[in-house]
């Protein structure tokens, strides 16, 4: 297994405000940043992101009186260069989902031919897969929805949750990304075995309400089974 040690004491001494390896890191990975913006979008969009990516890595902004640098979640387990890519990757991801929010209605004068009709059944079949989706997540064991409740309600990230729960960020991740299809599993069969509804009419209700954030949204489950859980661990840790 290559070993990163050297990437890992630089990103450690530029979160510590060294200016000559901050100075290293700018002339050594400022070329890494932007062809990596390039590849992701030719047309030059990325570059700016890739710009302002430095003050998340300088960290410009302070909690509690502290620099927070975005370096402190780099643990030296892939090559500096490829994490950077990632994260510039994610912020990209991120980005274009925001300004998909924000995108313009149709414009009124389209024909209403265009418009799809609305499911008779949707209403129903959503509110079956909202009881599933909290007798699922009732079902869960207590660490998995104690780790669900802090993604999703609290907002923790996963570094956070990590270390709360004594785990690697990339073990929470899997984690969650487990017990999300466990959570999925269990609704399927409830759909059909306990709503008795068949294998085509339980997959049409899932479907559904993958359409529908609010079916589909974990947040309401997990806040009424968190009262009687634990409450979430300082942020700040």
């Amino acid at each position: 297994m290559p070993s990163y040690d050297k990437d890992l004491e630089l990103a450690r001494l530029c979160e510590a405000g060294d200016e000559p390896a901050w100075e290293r890191f700018v002339l050594e990975y400022r070329p890494v940043l932007y062809r990596a913006a390039d590849a992701l979008d030719p047309t030059g969009g990325a570059r700016e992101m890739a710009d302002a990516l430095y003050a998340e890595l300088y960290g410009i902004r302070e909690r509690d009186g502290e620099r927070r640098s975005l370096f402190r979640y780099y643990q030296g387990r892939s090559s500096l260069a490829t994490w950077l890519r990632a994260v510039l990757a994610q912020r990209l991801v991120d980005r274009r989902r925001a300004e998909r929010r924000f995108e313009p209605l149709a414009d009124a004068a389209e024909p209403f031919e265009s418009v799809q009709p609305v499911d008779p059944d949707a209403p129903r079949l959503a509110g079956l897969v909202r009881s599933a989706i909290d007798r699922a997540i009732a079902r869960l064991a207590d660490r998995d929805r104690l780790r669900l409740a802090w993604y999703y309600v609290h907002e923790l990230t996963l570094a956070q949750i990590g270390r709360a729960l004594r785990e690697h960020e990339a073990t929470t991740s899997r984690r969650l990304t487990r017990t999300r299809g466990a959570i999925r599993a269990e609704v399927e069969r409830i759909l059909r075995e306990e709503a008795r509804l068949g294998a085509a009419e339980a997959a049409r209700a899932v479907e559904l309400a993958a359409g529908d954030a609010g079916a589909l949204d974990l947040s309401a489950s997990l806040r009424v089974a968190g009262e009687r859980k634990k409450s979430a661990p300082d942020r700040s840790i």
